[in-house]
């Protein structure tokens, strides 16, 4: 096991704490470290392409941080290197191994409409990329998972604050089922707030990804046995949310996916995926600054 950081310090550093060992460019952990098998690329969107493209070209399968690629033409070529050399790479998805995600997926029947909410705090981390490509993403994946259907229109809006990039947006999305998600996502909130609720027929279900827990509202006498409310034409049940750390989860799956050379749980097809809706949310927001002369606002 080993640690790559361009600051030979930092990287040593890590290396003491995890008991591994420091390097300080990827060349020289491909040099020196012929054992590598797998690894995670958690370096700046924008040098995503580069250093898979080595560590497919060594022989090493990849997880890699999202947004998967700062485009679609670096998301393609990453695909592209990726079956040419017969490699296991995987999109860092997260929430896709959040318990709570995982134990409301079964449930899915014909989702009908999203409210999704993800507010955190400003920090300086991920300053490369705008709020939608920091933080909505995660949202965005899990509703086009849930979703399963092309989307039909989007509607956006967002704004600079604390950064030079956009720190907070709202999003209206149409796909072609006739199902419509609104997204909120802010970097600049005073709380921190994950949550994603969706209505389908007879159901409405709210997600925490923080306490990681279920709740599920079903309309009818016949619905399965919960915890029962003050009115008996509603039930409301509490799924068994099995208790893991979503990273370890999403380590683990990457990891028996290497072992045992199978498809990963979230394929790179489908990182690439949400990274094209939310490239086409950001270009809907640029479009919408234009036309309220707000182009190339910049915090004061």
């Amino acid at each position: 096991m080993g640690v790559v950081d361009a600051d030979a310090a930092r990287a040593d550093a890590v290396a003491r704490e995890f008991g591994c060992r420091g390097f300080g460019s990827l060349e020289q952990l491909l040099t020196t470290h012929s054992e590598v098998q797998a690894a995670s690329v958690a370096v700046p969107t924008l040098h995503h392409l580069d250093v898979a493209r080595k560590l497919f070209e060594s022989g090493i399968d990849a997880l890699i941080e999202k947004p998967l690629a700062s485009s679609l033409v670096e998301a393609d070529e990453l695909v592209r290197l990726a079956k040419k050399h017969d490699r296991i790479a995987q999109p860092g998805h997260l929430e896709r191994f959040n318990p709570a995600v995982r134990a409301a997926r079964p449930l899915v029947t014909q989702p009908m409409f999203f409210e999704v909410h993800r507010l955190s705090v400003f920090t300086p981390r991920s300053l490369d990329v705008d709020v939608v490509l920091d933080l909505m993403i995660h949202d965005l994946d899990i509703v086009l998972c849930f979703v399963n259907s092309p989307v039909k229109e989007i509607r956006a809006v967002g704004l600079p604050v604390l950064s030079r990039k956009i720190d907070i947006a709202n999003v209206r999305m149409e796909f072609e089922s006739g199902c419509v998600a609104n997204f909120t996502a802010s970097r600049v909130s005073t709380e921190r707030i994950r949550k994603l609720r969706f209505f389908q027929p007879q159901q409405y279900i709210s997600i925490d990804y923080g306490r990681q827990d279920v709740l599920v509202f079903t309309v009818g006498e016949h619905s399965e046995a919960g915890v029962p409310s003050a009115n008996p034409q509603i039930k409301i049940a509490k799924p068994e949310v099995a208790n893991e750390e979503p990273l370890k989860a999403e380590l683990k799956s990457f990891l028996d996916s290497v072992r045992q050379r199978s498809k990963p749980a979230v394929t790179l097809e489908e990182g690439r995926h949400a990274l094209a809706v939310a490239l086409d949310i950001t270009a809907e927001i640029r479009s919408h600054q234009k036309s309220i002369q707000l182009d190339g606002a910049t915090p004061r």
